[in-house]
């Protein structure tokens, strides 16, 4: 077959294989052209999941009537100036409005603030109407019908008119946390409307613009980042740790104000929270990286979701360092979601009529113990008597309860003494422990709240964190092996781990070239023990080629610490005095994560005050 030139049409239906992939590019891709006009309102209108109906309207700067014809043309655009490299616009590939053109029916309705007339054109399966005169206020509205309609193959793969919706709903909604201060509107076929009212472009009000699309629950148990390394700035905030999401979907990162979806931002993600997530948690996370457009490539692909860095590594270093120190400032803090979920658990149940004590419906204290299958425990003894164990008259005898308030525990003195002691600790973040229930679980109090810890978990927490503090510090212990392992590995992959062998060797690893395409493997950490030298060496130069980062060792390490720790902290089922209580509530205080353990477990949980007067009916 010839080599011929391809027609006009064929090439944007290819491009719009490329850009328009569903009906949610579509409204991305408007969406994007209405904020580079200087939208302060943008209203999104659907029908079918999009492939009906597509209408965007927005206030912005509108089109001259003149360049109308030029908007649908190929590569004709007014957002960038010579430079590639200087990209501060949404959109500049110019390639949007006529790849919508040759697959579905689209036209363009605008006006500018100095016009008194709006003008409208047409392109319909890449054939362009005329120019025509409209009615219109300042702004564009573009309204695309019939998605697909003329490439009928693509429909096949399209999904369902929910899901498709619920697409459009996430675009929104991504774009929208970027641009606080612009009113977006989207509504449905069914009635559905979602409205995101505008608020000021400032920290508090992108936080309050990440409340409406997020929850109101994400900034009560947000922390705030803010951190610069040379020349880039790293804002937002990003979750608690013991507030997540079994996925990755409210995981949000904008570079320049561009949503993107970027492994390795969503990589230091991960790494950030290796300490304190399970496996199968993710954190909610909203960033906003602002760097020289010089030094970021946005044009990897036509749908501008990817984006390259010219310095990998500082990129991930200050996502992970500005949100680790970030949980380490922001002390210890449980999520709120935890108290309503022990409200619920502690909501009454349906009454039980059935008993088998006396006549009046309430069995005895000691029967009710004995029923429980609680061993060991004889009430009788028990300082703690209920009133109906002591005298005939329901209580303590004259004589028991002389000989009680004449006791040590109760005299003046000692009285004062707690009683000064417990007022300091109530003013704690964990307040003072009164309990131990279940041989696992602190029971204590603050001035507003009751907080109940896991004491294993929140041991573990704290011996981890000093086994990797102590791992860290210094150099970690290597083993020499006695004949040294040669890793054959691609030469560009070979340089670089040379490059980084001072950094593994303070972790252990004792590694040289071993001629141009090997490396030659001589120590390896000794809390490793035996391990496959060779695909530890695989992994981290993959590593280092794809974050420049030495990631994986020290992953490796710390997930022994993590074991270590487990095995080496107080175990469930032990007996601590009320010092030893007191003392791990104040350890957990000064510890960075200790809101959760090594697994992601939470340590503790509080319910306010107001939260137990409600349970008992007093608000």
């Amino acid at each position: 077959m010839p080599i011929r030139q391809l027609s006009e049409t064929m090439i944007n239906q290819i491009a719009a294989g490329e850009v328009i992939e569903r009906p949610a590019s579509v409204v991305k891709e408007l969406v994007e052209n209405a904020l580079d006009a200087g939208a302060t309102r943008v209203e999104i209108v659907t029908a079918g999941g999009g492939l009906n109906l597509i209408r965007v309207s927005d206030d912005g700067s509108g089109i001259p009537e003149k360049e109308l014809a030029l908007a649908i043309a190929r590569h004709c655009t007014s957002k960038l100036a010579d430079n590639i490299h200087d990209i501060r616009s949404l959109g500049f590939r110019g390639e949007a409005l006529p790849s919508i053109g040759s697959v579905a029916r689209l036209s363009i309705r605008s006006r500018t603030a100095s016009s008194e007339n709006a003008a409208e054109i047409g392109i319909a399966g890449g054939r362009v109407s005329a120019v025509r005169p409209a009615a219109a206020n300042r702004g564009t509205t573009v309204e695309v019908r019939d998605l697909f309609f003329a490439t009928p193959a693509r429909l096949k793969f399209m999904k369902g008119e929910r899901a498709e919706g619920s697409a459009i709903g996430d675009v929104v909604k991504r774009i929208a946390i970027a641009f606080p201060a612009v009113r977006f509107t989207l509504a449905g076929p069914d009635r559905s409307t979602l409205e995101l009212p505008a608020t000021e472009d400032s920290p508090e009000g992108r936080l309050r613009r990440v409340a409406q699309v997020m929850g109101a629950d994400f900034p009560d148990n947000a922390i705030a980042i803010d951190a610069v390394r040379d020349g880039v700035h790293l804002a937002g905030h990003v979750s608690v740790p013991s507030f997540t999401r079994a996925n990755a979907l409210q995981q949000y990162a904008y570079v320049n104000g561009r949503p993107v979806r970027d492994k390795l931002i969503a990589g230091a993600i991960r790494g950030a929270f290796a300490d304190v997530l399970p496996r199968d948690r993710h954190a909610v996370t909203v960033l906003f990286l602002t760097l020289d457009p010089a030094i970021v490539d946005v044009n990897v692909h036509p749908a501008k979701a990817d984006v390259r860095f010219r310095d990998p590594g500082l990129v991930r270093g200050l996502i992970v360092g500005a949100i680790r120190e970030a949980l380490a400032h922001a002390g210890i803090r449980a999520a709120t979601t935890g108290a309503a979920g022990m409200m619920a658990a502690f909501r009454p149940g349906a009454a039980s009529y059935a008993h088998g004590g006396p006549a009046n419906g309430h069995r005895s204290y000691e029967a009710a113990y004995r029923a429980s299958g609680f061993a060991g425990f004889d009430p009788a003894r028990s300082p703690q008597r209920p009133l109906d164990m002591g005298s005939a008259n329901g209580g303590f005898g004259e004589d028991e309860q002389a000989a009680f308030d004449a006791g040590p525990l109760h005299s003046a003195d000692a009285r004062a003494g707690q009683d000064q002691a417990a007022e300091t600790l109530l003013g704690t973040a964990l307040g003072a422990a009164r309990a131990q229930v279940h041989e696992n679980y602190i029971v204590a109090q603050t001035r507003d709240s009751l907080v109940i810890v896991d004491q294993h978990a929140a041991h573990e927490r704290l011996v981890y964190e000093a086994l990797k503090n102590a791992l860290h510090s210094r150099a970690v212990p290597s083993q020499m092996l006695l004949l040294p392992e040669i890793v054959d590995l691609p030469e560009e992959d070979a340089e670089r781990l040379a490059m980084h062998s001072e950094t593994l060797a303070r972790f252990g690893l004792g590694i040289e070239r071993f001629g141009p395409g090997a490396v030659a493997v001589r120590e390896t950490p000794s809390m490793l023990g035996e391990t496959n030298v060779q695909q530890l060496v695989r992994d981290l130069a993959d590593e280092i080629a794809d974050n420049d980062t030495v990631g994986p060792l020290k992953e490796r390490l710390d997930r022994i610490a993590a074991t270590m720790a487990c095995h080496g902290s107080v175990r469930s089922g032990r007996l601590l005095k009320p010092e030893e209580m007191n003392a791990l509530l104040r350890q957990m205080e000064a510890t960075s994560g200790s809101g959760t353990c090594n697994h992601g477990r939470p340590t503790y949980i509080e319910l306010k005050l107001a939260d137990i007067e409600r349970l008992f009916g007093r608000r």
